[in-house]
């Protein structure tokens, strides 16, 4: 009698041999060109928002490539390679598609990053009481966006 093959979801994405990277499907494009053109710009939007959070202060990168790909990968699968092979983005989105979660090391170096910009903001506008309290909420409200997601052993 033979064993049928595990087609648990748990197993349907790693490699025949268990190791190595995951295999994922390529992404099929949606069937509208009206949702395609929305994802492309929702995804363009999100990128953009993404590289300032580069030096905005309060704005999280991470968050916001992850939803570009995302996006991208609904819109455009050229887009969405695109991203995945970029060298600053392809090692986080591909461990983000084969695991759904960022190491410590990311989390800390993401939330380390946006205290300092956000610190160095507060002191740039330090007799604007009100722009101080704006950039904490900012600050405080991208470090939550990035502690939610799931902590994974790297």
């Amino acid at each position: 009698m033979s064993e049928a093959p595990d087609r648990s979801p748990a197993s349907a994405h790693h490699s025949p041999q268990g190791e190595g990277p995951p295999v994922r499907e390529a992404p099929t494009p949606h069937h509208s060109r009206v949702v395609r053109g929305l994802l492309w710009v929702a995804g363009s939007v999100a990128l953009v928002l993404g590289v300032i959070g580069v030096v905005l202060p309060g704005l999280p990168t991470t968050p916001f490539v992850l939803l570009a790909a995302a996006c991208y990968a609904k819109a455009s699968p050229r887009l969405h390679a695109w991203l995945l092979n970029h060298r600053l983005t392809g090692p986080m989105l591909r461990d983000w598609e084969s695991d759904r979660s960022l190491t410590r090391r990311t989390k800390v170096i993401a939330v380390g990053s946006m205290l300092l910009m956000v610190s160095f903001s507060i002191w740039s506008f330090r007799h604007r009481w009100i722009a101080q309290l704006v950039l904490v909420a900012l600050g405080a409200i991208g470090a939550w966006v990035v502690l939610r997601i799931p902590t994974r052993k790297s």
